[in-house]
């Protein structure tokens, strides 16, 4: 069979982020002996072609699939908009097969030869509103496989794990991720509220350029800021090292008192925040939202001027 994958949330990407279940799709496939590429709509027919998308904004495929079979998956056809909030229908995501979902992903897809993506951990017991990762995986964080089902000798790893540090298993995570001596990613963010000395004491053994945190909601702050502190202090890491991801824009439009607060208080401890705007896609380009984002995540913007109200005088 000839078979083509389309990805939608990279098509128009210079460094597309690999889409995992292309790629497994992808080994399943040429273990049946068949013929893998990425659409190409001007080389005739294709018995099958995948179209998959991660994310609920990005753009379906918009011109016509020559094949015999179109087969759409992801999240992002499962993640819809209703009353101004995203839902999650399970009834609509296509669960990989068990045989697929575990195989050995093929890199040459995406022309990947230092990297290896994938999940070790599934499910978060959160349950935050913005987030469905609770509704897509469980609200239990359980271990899916070992690192070698995705990983083989590569020099970096990133992990897609929603919340790794919850997970019952997690020091057999970890020690499997120290003995690589890759360097790894944990894309998704760690929980620093359940970061434990003990944790942090084998986080400092994995080899990595930083790590990502998460301050979402202003009234944790008794609970994340205490425990930001404690871990700059045992690990001696400072802001080049520690980001710490700050959503916006979730419950109101607009940029609010406690989002300036949140983001000073990084700034006074020492760790950088990653400003997130939810359902970015629907503002316009010029809201205040989109300008506090510019400031605090343009490194020199943010390095060279202390307050928002600088940045939006400076804009003036």
């Amino acid at each position: 069979m000839r078979i083509g994958m389309i990805d939608c949330d990279s098509k128009n990407s210079k460094k597309p982020f690999p889409n995992l279940p292309l790629m497994k799709l992808s080994a399943w496939h040429k273990k049946q002996g068949d013929e893998v590429e990425m659409y190409f709509p001007f080389s005739g027919e294709y018995d099958k072609v995948y179209c998959s998308k991660v994310f609920s904004f990005s753009e379906d495929y918009e011109h016509p699939i020559f094949a015999k079979e179109v087969v759409y998956g992801g999240s992002g056809y499962a993640i819809k908009m209703e009353n101004g909030r995203e839902v999650y229908n399970k009834s609509i995501d296509k669960p990989l097969p068990y045989e697929i979902e575990h195989i050995y992903p093929d890199y040459s897809l995406y022309g990947i030869t230092d990297t290896a993506y994938g999940f070790m951990t599934r499910g978060c017991p959160r349950g935050c509103s913005f987030c469905h990762v609770q509704a897509m995986q469980g609200c239990k964080a359980h271990k899916v496989a070992d690192l070698t089902e995705f990983w083989n000798g590569q020099k970096n790893i990133v992990l897609l794990d929603p919340n790794i540090s919850a997970c019952k298993e997690w020091k057999d995570v970890f020690q499997q991720l120290i003995d690589s001596k890759a360097y790894v990613d944990f894309s998704q963010g760690l929980d620093i509220r359940l970061m434990t000395d003990e944790k942090i004491e084998m986080l400092s053994h994995i080899k990595n350029r930083g790590v990502h945190f998460a301050w979402d909601r202003y009234e944790d702050k008794d609970i994340i800021l205490p425990r930001l502190k404690h871990f700059k202090e045992i690990t001696g890491w400072n802001r080049r090292n520690i980001i710490v991801y700050c959503l916006v824009g979730d419950r109101e439009r607009k940029v609010t008192d406690t989002d300036i607060e949140r983001i000073m208080i990084m700034r006074n401890i020492g760790v950088n925040p990653y400003v997130m705007i939810y359902d970015k896609e629907s503002l316009p380009k010029s809201h205040e939202l989109k300008k506090l984002q510019r400031w605090v995540n343009n490194r020199f913007i943010w390095e060279t001027t202390p307050t928002f109200n600088d940045y939006l005088k400076g804009k003036e």
